[in-house]
C-alpha cells in the first residue's frame, strides 16, 4: 500500500470516532524516517483511546499492522508506527502543548475532510 493510501486510511479510521482537527503532515523532505504523520485530537483519555483502536482495527483488517505504539495506558498522546506513516493521536490540550505542526514547520499540511 502506498504511504499515502495508508495515511488516508488512518484518517478515515480517526473521523469514524470522532476525532477532531485531523491532518496530514508531508514529512518526505523533512525526515528520513517517515513519509507522513497523520494528527488528530480527542476531548479525553477514553476517546483518544478509541481512535487508536479503531485505527488498530481498521488497519488489522487490512493486514496491516503497527510496528511500534506508546502511550496507550495514559491516552494523553498516543502514537502508533507504521513505518511510512506515524500516527499521533492527541487529547486537545496535549496538542496545543507540543505542537507537531509548529516544531515541523518545514512539512506540508493537508487537512483532512471526509
Amino acid at each position: 500500500m502506498e504511504s499515502m493510501d495508508l495515511a488516508l486510511k488512518i484518517c478515515k479510521a480517526a473521523s469514524e470516532k470522532k476525532a477532531s482537527k485531523i491532518i496530514t503532515m508531508n514529512m518526505r523532505d523533512v525526515m528520513f524516517s517517515t513519509d507522513y504523520f497523520v494528527i488528530c485530537s480527542a476531548a479525553t483519555a477514553t476517546q483518544v483511546r478509541a481512535i487508536a483502536d479503531n485505527i488498530e482495527e481498521e488497519l488489522d483488517k487490512a493486514e496491516i499492522h503497527f510496528d511500534h505504539r506508546e502511550g496507550y495506558s495514559e491516552g494523553e498522546w498516543i502514537l502508533l508506527d507504521y513505518g511510512d506513516v506515524v500516527a499521533h493521536i492527541f487529547k486537545t490540550e496535549n496538542r496545543e502543548y507540543y505542537a507537531l505542526e509548529k516544531l515541523w514547520g518545514d512539512a506540508e499540511i493537508t487537512e483532512y475532510e471526509d
